[in-house]
């Protein structure tokens, strides 16, 4: 596989139009449909490094790739230097870069020292990307997601070090860790911006292209990223108020042919459906519980059906598997099940929840 040129990418529009990384729901089949209408770049959801080089079962459930899904970052969490640099030895033949996550400020990811709580050891976020860019091709992407410390200069001091360790690009949610809520610091995007060479993508209340585009005049970032906008209206860097039903076909023929589970073939078509449908409606469709009644429903509301192979995508002959072994091979999955027990404890408090967690 060849890299794409992610710096490439920056230097040819005003502003990248970027799916942002998102647990569970940033996987391949949103991806293709997020790409198809109107993104040009897509993070895969945050993968646990350490599982990812230590367990093949790891590998192939984190990470499914196709050739359609260039050009794409795949996030990290790592605690090491050693586990993040190998998962990127490991990715980059399937993949155009990777991304460090700086930003996660969940309790448990603070606790285990990863997210967030990297920003208080800039050392190790420096010492990460070096390694990274000396291991493997000048072509391939390194970057770093962060948010804000309490003071720009200290974001600002944060950031060159970055860029003199060698990323391609940053991404900064600009809010700090305690803030979850509040508007984003506009002006402080604004500052960190214009103290960089690399392109900084802007992260946190992006909602729709007339903000994108707003936000990228104020402040002069490169990139604008999306994540709750974009589970709402995939479409939305097309300009769409409303997720448009020719999207919501797309979705059901893309992830019905790839094989998606129900539940994220189902959740996704909650949130995308959020503003269309009548309360009425969503009290119904929300509580459905077998991929024939979501079926029934949409065909009955809207004449959408599934249709095998409009995708031309087939789990069978287009999906990659990461299949690159690794010389750290063993039988334990490191933070693999940790990560899936919290997912499993947490699930029927995802829908709640994710407005929070990608504001």
């Amino acid at each position: 596989m060849v890299n794409a040129d992610i710096l490439g990418l920056f230097q040819e529009r005003d502003f990248l139009r970027i799916c942002a990384p998102m647990v569970r729901y940033s996987k391949l089949s949103f991806r293709i449909l997020a790409k198809r209408h109107g993104c040009d770049l897509c993070f895969t959801p945050m993968i646990m490094a350490d599982s990812f080089v230590q367990s093949a079962k790891a590998r192939s459930n984190e990470f499914t790739t196709c050739t359609e899904d260039s050009p794409l970052i795949v996030q990290f969490a790592a605690n090491s230097t050693l586990d993040f640099v190998n998962a990127a030895e490991i990715v980059a033949p399937f993949s155009d870069g990777v991304d460090l996550n700086c930003g996660c400020p969940q309790r448990w990811a603070m606790k285990e020292g990863y997210g967030a709580h990297l920003l208080t050891k800039p050392e190790t976020i420096h010492d990460m990307v070096r390694q990274v860019r000396n291991r493997v091709s000048d072509n391939y992407s390194v970057s770093v997601k962060i948010r804000l410390l309490e003071e720009d200069r200290k974001t600002i001091e944060l950031a060159r070090s970055l860029e003199a360790a060698g990323v391609t690009f940053l991404t900064l949610h600009a809010r700090t860790t305690q803030e979850r809520h509040s508007p984003i610091h506009e002006d402080s995007l604004h500052e960190v911006c214009q103290s960089l060479k690399v392109p900084l993508v802007a992260n946190g209340d992006v909602k729709s292209l007339k903000g994108a585009e707003r936000l990228h005049a104020k402040t002069g970032c490169k990139g604008m990223m999306a994540a709750r906008g974009m589970l709402a209206n995939p479409a939305m860097f097309l300009g769409c108020a409303t997720t448009p039903l020719t999207c919501v076909q797309d979705w059901v023929n893309i992830s019905l042919d790839l094989g998606t589970i129900f539940n994220c073939f189902h959740h996704h078509l909650v949130f995308m459906l959020e503003h269309v449908l009548s309360k009425e409606e969503r009290r119904i469709f929300n509580c459905l519980k077998t991929k024939s009644a979501v079926l029934d429903f949409l065909k009955d509301t809207y004449g959408i059906t599934y249709k095998p192979g409009e995708s031309g995508l087939s789990s069978a002959s287009d999906v990659i598997i990461c299949d690159k072994s690794s010389i750290r091979e063993e039988n334990s999955v490191g933070a693999f099940f940790t990560s899936t027990v919290q997912e499993d404890e947490s699930y029927d408090d995802t829908l709640d929840s994710l407005g929070g967690l990608y504001n």
